[in-house]
């Protein structure tokens, strides 16, 4: 942890504005800089931009919900902390869009795995588009400096779930090597509730660590504060405009507009875009909400004869990347521990008696996901007021799926399973290891065929030297308007194939530190 970090999150919370202090129906504000979205990328930038003096508010559109009210139940997370209460999805509805939406934004809910930005990528954007500064050796130190701030390491072995042991011996016995999960958590409880929030504020999310931080530096927060506007004059940025909500009625409670030299949006690759195209600004290149991706992710559920209780232990324990990287197949594969409501819509067991029947024998599955490194052929916009995902997976993208499910399936019949449910709208299961490759060869990329989720949407806002090619230049300024960045996964270039949550955080440290220079 850096020396200058001496304080974690009071017992009591945060102390952050929220719709129930406001008491005005308009409210003005200056800072020196003004950042929209309180998560990975907002909070680094509040302590890192704080720490150098600067007056700083941090505008959270979402409610403050502090660990100690966790519910530790998906299904009541979903509707608290999560965007859409956990309904975003794309325009065809078949693919889940998770983030978080709640003070310290996704880190609150996602399952705290940490990988640090592949060499293979940071060579090609790179190459490609002209971000020779972000080169492996100049980014080591920002990887080095989050590492420590949020304790990011590798599992313990005593973290292991009971599936991934499972998992790891089918692994020993096809002769593929595992790779050790890593995780910002400290001295894990092992509840296996992350997806929910961390109760015991051991998952070191950016509501237990940065933004404590931040405060103590001198920073504010502002909860339930929607952002609608941001403000430029003459091609320099000058604030923004919002609205406060009331979380209980979606009433507007108060108009909010903060003037600020520099203003940040990391509200993430979702909204950040929409708040571009909302506000007519920086989209000279055509490429605001373009080349979205979102690695999306199948999970095939295996049943065994005993009862597994995946359902504690580290989130991720375990992965396998030797066929991450698109020439090599393009697919990570993830275990995760499930709680009921996971398990009960990840497969499609029927209803009534049928799906009692499945639940029951809850215990005896786990699951072990496929995730695809996907082409950025996807585009976010906003129209008669209301935002848009418009993606459906690539077809190329779908033949890496299958691969992955191939492999996937193959791995849990090896640790012993009796069966796999295979994550379609209508019931298909495996029964055996020589069903696979029909079965999976026989699925057909259709839209709404598939139970996919996405936990990390990204590439909506590119990064790069080329201005008729991206948005933001290589310094996390937008081409277009002067002392407007951007800090969050919608810079990404191209998908990365893996977890980005600490590829961002990088990011944002790099970014702060730009800013810190050019305005000392």
């Amino acid at each position: 942890m850096d020396k200058k970090i001496t304080i974690q999150a009071a017992t009591h919370g945060l102390k952050v504005t929220q719709a129930s202090d406001i008491s005005e129906s308009r409210i003005e504000l200056k800072a020196d800089v003004v950042i929209v979205g309180s998560g990975a990328g907002g909070a680094i930038a509040a302590y890192e931009l704080a720490s150098k003096g600067k007056k700083v508010i941090v505008l959270e559109a979402g409610p403050y919900v502090p660990s100690e009210k966790f519910s530790e139940m998906m299904a009541i997370a979903m509707g608290t902390l999560y965007q859409d209460h956990g309904g975003q999805s794309n325009t065809h509805g078949d693919i889940s869009i998770l983030q978080g939406a709640c003070v310290g934004g996704s880190t609150v809910v996602n399952a705290a795995l940490c990988f640090r930005t592949p060499d293979y990528y940071l060579d090609l954007w790179g190459r490609e588009f002209g971000l020779t500064n972000l080169t492996p050796a100049v980014m080591a130190p920002y990887f080095d400096k989050v590492e420590r701030n949020l304790q990011i390491q590798q599992n313990a072995r005593h973290e292991t779930s009971p599936g991934a042991e499972l998992i790891n011996k089918g692994l020993k016995k096809l002769g593929i090597p595992a790779g050790v999960a890593k995780r910002n958590v400290k001295n894990c409880g092992l509840t296996g509730f992350c997806f929910a929030g961390c109760v015991s504020d051991r998952k070191q999310s950016m509501l237990v660590t940065y933004l404590p931080w931040a405060v103590e530096k001198g920073a504010t927060i502002h909860a339930d504060t929607r952002v609608v506007q941001v403000l430029a004059d003459k091609g320099v940025a000058s604030g923004v405009l919002a609205e406060v909500i009331d979380p209980a009625s979606g009433r507007k409670k108060a108009d909010l507009r903060v003037d600020a030299p520099i203003v940040i949006l990391a509200a993430g690759p979702v909204q950040t875009p929409v708040l571009l195209l909302r506000s007519g600004l920086a989209n000279s290149s055509g490429q605001v909400g373009k080349n979205f991706a979102c690695h999306p992710t199948l999970s095939l559920t295996a049943e065994f004869d005993k009862h597994v209780d995946d359902f504690h232990g580290a989130t991720h324990s375990l992965y396998v990347d030797r066929w991450t990287l698109p020439e090599e197949g393009g697919y990570l594969l993830l275990n995760a521990v499930q709680d009921p409501v996971e398990a009960s819509f990840q497969v499609e067991p029927g209803t009534g008696k049928p799906y009692m029947a499945y639940m029951s024998r809850y215990r005896n599955t786990m699951r072990l996901i496929t995730l695809i490194h996907d082409k950025n052929v996807g585009e976010v916009g906003w129209k008669d007021g209301a935002k848009h995902i418009h993606y459906e997976v690539d077809n190329q993208d779908f033949e890496a799926m299958k691969a992955g499910l191939k492999t996937n399936a193959r791995i849990l019949f090896a640790a012993g399973a009796r069966r796999v449910h295979v994550p379609t709208s209508q019931k298909k299961v495996i029964d055996s290891v020589k069903q696979i490759d029909a079965v999976i060869d026989g699925l057909k990329n259709e839209p709404a065929r598939y139970r996919y989720t996405s936990f990390h949407p990204q590439g909506t806002c590119r990064m790069g030297a080329d201005p008729s090619r991206t948005v933001v230049n290589p310094r996390g300024e937008t081409h277009d308007v002067k002392n407007l960045y951007v800090m969050d996964a919608s810079l990404l270039p191209t998908s990365i194939g893996y977890n980005p949550s600490e590829t961002v955080y990088a990011l944002a440290t790099y970014i702060s530190d730009q800013i810190n220079q050019a305005h000392a």
